[in-house]
């Protein structure tokens, strides 16, 4: 790598490992289920103006069909979203991420489009190598990596993705130009791999992302074990010093790229400013009145009572959020209504004009109307809608 290449690489680990909200980006269509450019670059604004660290495009919310040979949106989709970023954010230019897929072949392509348009890093799913054993998984991320910095991906197999085991994320982590892993299993055992795995690395370079939209406050809130007295100490947080102690220096998730967080992005960016001020070695200010959810003591209090009560409330708003989750997501199908949840509540906004994928059976299931009514009702501190009101016409325009 040249010099500046190595500068850009550097720059992006301290960017992920300082803690980011990554929306994963829909996808604007028109009533024909044509692309809707002036709706697709408004949402690109739209996670700017709320302050969104980065975004990821190209990935199951944008629609996997984007790469259909009757539908080839992949390319404009990306160029959109890469053009918007560097037009609307030149102050700000949040990071950005492409979701790459399929075989090797065609995911050395799509990466190779990706750093063509300057993208950042890929998000590799794995979802086409499912019944492919380990080695040929990671020759698979190996290849991808010599073309352009990759962020791994657990995707839960509910949704097309396969088990990987400790040994896997182990070996994974052995790729040098590994800057992130989205960790997304929708599994509490399966989680704890990729973070154990991370700490017996000894790896310092690379950070975990939450993609766990069911357990979103936990993970960023979690102090995952260390590295062991005798193994190479591990942080995901840069700059931290080591230690031979297994608790001394535990390994938090520094952020995360979720479907979720493509609404409510603004409250997303606030949710984890207050996460990172509990889990930060260097005490931060987390007093202030947030309009989450009441404040709590003075400003930079670090009493153990308040930052307690801090912690006890982001449990209850990690719980709210998970029962808002449910309502967009739709597990109770098996996620089939997920993609056309997350557009309902954007429509409502007005930043889309219909909930329409690609596919045109592709709708909400029976009773989710329902459910996102409710939820929306019951929880209107989740929502960022004032925030779109006030600018909606701006990115609109």
């Amino acid at each position: 790598m040249g010099a500046s290449e190595i500068d850009r690489l550097s720059d992006l680990r301290r960017a992920l490992a300082g803690g980011l909200v990554i929306p994963a980006h829909p996808l604007a269509l028109t009533e024909a289920r044509r692309l809707d450019e002036r709706r697709q670059v408004a949402l690109t604004r739209y996670y700017c103006d709320a302050g969104a660290g980065g975004i990821a495009v190209g990935v199951h919310t944008t629609q996997f069909a984007i790469r259909d040979p009757g539908v080839q949106l992949l390319q404009p989709v990306l160029d959109l979203a890469r053009r918007t970023v560097r037009d609307w954010c030149a102050d700000s230019e949040p990071i950005t991420i492409a979701g790459v897929c399929g075989p090797t072949t065609q995911a050395v392509r799509e990466a190779e489009l990706a750093a063509s348009l300057g993208y950042d890093a890929a998000l590799v799913s794995l979802a086409a190598l499912r019944n492919q054993d380990n080695e040929r998984v990671l020759d698979h991320c190996r290849r991808v990596a010599d073309v352009v910095p990759v962020m791994g991906f657990y995707l839960q197999p509910a949704v097309g993705g396969r088990i990987l085991d400790r040994a896997f994320w182990r070996q994974f982590l052995e790729i040098e130009r590994i800057v992130a892993i989205k960790v997304a299993p929708f599994d509490r055992y399966r989680t704890l791999d990729v973070a154990a795995a991370l700490a017996e690395s000894g790896r310092r370079d690379v950070a975990l992302y939450t993609g766990n939209d069911d357990a979103i406050v936990a993970d960023l809130l979690t102090p995952f074990p260390g590295s062991g007295a005798h193994s190479a100490p591990a942080t995901v947080r840069s700059g931290a010093e080591g230690s031979p102690h297994p608790s001394a220096h535990p390994l938090h998730f520094s952020g995360g790229l979720l479907g979720q967080w493509a609404v409510w992005t603004m409250r997303a960016v606030e949710l984890l400013r207050r996460c990172r001020a509990m889990t930060s070695p260097v005490p931060q200010s987390y007093g202030e009145t947030s309009p989450v959810s009441p404040g709590v003591g003075g400003a930079g209090s670090s009493s153990a009572e308040t930052r307690g009560t801090e912690i006890l409330r982001l449990l209850a708003l990690g719980a709210e959020l998970t029962d808002a989750n449910a309502a967009l997501f739709d597990p109770m199908h098996q996620f089939a209504g997920c993609i056309p949840g997350i557009h309902e509540v954007l429509r409502r906004q007005g930043l889309l004009a219909g909930r329409w994928c690609l596919d045109p059976h592709e709708d909400l299931s029976v009773g989710q109307m329902q459910a996102i009514d409710r939820v929306l009702a019951r929880y209107p501190h989740l929502s960022d809608d004032a925030f779109v009101r006030e600018h909606l016409d701006e990115w609109l325009g």
